[in-house]
């Protein structure tokens, strides 16, 4: 096996800090086109990670089905959301990361935070790559997965794996796998739970919506399913919700296998039908808004409900900037952070450590 070339060694201490944060979303498509999701999609959809059929039948039914339909509406749903920035994935976890960095600048951690994405780019390799050229010896990486799930969490893992493999010098790995209970997570949530309630009133039942899952994967062992209903209850507690004022349910589905129920939408429909009039919805697996959250929920799900016979439908935009999450997120990278050098050293320090250096690079 050939090896990446490594960068040209460091001696003594660099300017910039051993430890750093990878935070690693899902991806986005780099443009709302046709040829742009096609390319993100070939990406996304060719995991076996996300997708367990077998491979050269799966192959054959991506290569010459979806990816010559599915490119051109997808590409429409996300020129619905799209941003003038780009897409609003892209944006929030950007903005998420500098933000993550100056927080634990401010707890007195000297650590880099960089960004990546599963699908498309900055890439986890690529991401990596640039930490090790800048002195990185330590990466702990954090999915913006809230709760496990093996076509998710796991996936990253296997990404960063990859480029292990391929690696001479591999740095110290952690990995943060979940935070679906994590208090301070759980009261972020709650809080712009509540806050929306001042702003727009409240709906007589609370959705709690998550991404789904074939149905398979939780009698496979795959954990999702139940940190999503850990979630949700722990949600419902923090806002003192009562039995019959909340409601867990999964979106978007994909093919004719069974997915894990209640689906959304279905939900809602009922919901309406039933007589609720007024509802409020939050996603709470996703850390940013994305296409599941802005077109799926507060444009498709919104109008299913309000067609049914509903008449207000709020939703809760993701954790994305809010001040609580952010360090919510901050002391859980601290947590699991712990042991590592990431105290700022002394001015002093940093000039002592810069001689013995350069005394180290004379000698060579």
């Amino acid at each position: 096996m050939a090896f990446f070339p490594e960068p040209p060694r460091r001696h003594g201490a660099g300017s910039g800090p051993d430890v750093a944060v990878l935070l690693c979303n899902l991806g986005t498509p780099d443009a709302p086109t046709a040829p742009a999701l096609r390319r993100y999609l070939a990406q996304f959809l060719a995991d076996p990670r996300v997708v367990e059929i077998p491979r050269l039948v799966w192959m054959a039914i991506l290569h010459g089905l979806i990816l010559r339909v599915r490119p051109a509406k997808s590409a429409a749903k996300y020129a619905s959301i799209w941003k003038p920035e780009g897409s609003p994935l892209k944006v929030w976890t950007e903005k998420q990361a500098k933000l993550l960095q100056g927080l634990l600048g401010e707890r007195g951690l000297r650590v880099r935070v960089a960004h990546a994405m599963r699908y498309g780019t900055p890439a986890i390799a690529a991401q990596l790559d640039a930490l090790k050229r800048e002195g990185v010896q330590r990466v702990l990486v954090l999915p913006a997965y809230p709760q496990y799930s093996g076509a998710t969490t796991a996936s990253v893992i296997d990404d960063v794996a990859r480029w292990a493999l391929r690696s001479r010098h591999v740095p110290e790995l952690r990995f943060v796998n979940r935070y679906h209970d994590d208090p301070g997570h759980i009261a972020a949530l709650a809080q712009s739970v509540r806050e929306h309630w001042q702003r727009e009133g409240r709906g007589e039942k609370l959705v709690m919506s998550f991404h789904g899952m074939p149905e398979r994967t939780l009698h496979l062992g795959d954990p999702y399913h139940c940190e999503c209903l850990k979630t949700g209850r722990l949600l419902a507690e923090a806002l003192g919700l009562k039995d019959g004022e909340w409601l867990v349910s999964f979106q978007s589905r994909f093919g004719k296998a069974k997915w894990l129920q209640p689906y959304t939408e279905p939900s809602l429909v009922k919901l309406a039908k039933g007589g609720v009039k007024a509802v409020d919805l939050i996603c709470p697996g996703f850390a940013a808004d994305c296409l599941e959250t802005l077109e799926e929920i507060d444009q498709e799900a919104r109008a299913a409900f309000l067609a049914a016979g509903g008449q207000r439908f709020g939703y809760v935009p993701c954790l994305n900037d809010h001040p609580a999450g952010m360090r919510a997120l901050a002391a859980l990278a601290e947590r699991h952070l712990q042991g590592w050098p990431t105290a700022a050293p002394h001015p002093d320090t940093l000039a002592l450590q810069r001689q013995r250096a350069l005394a180290a690079g004379a000698k060579e």
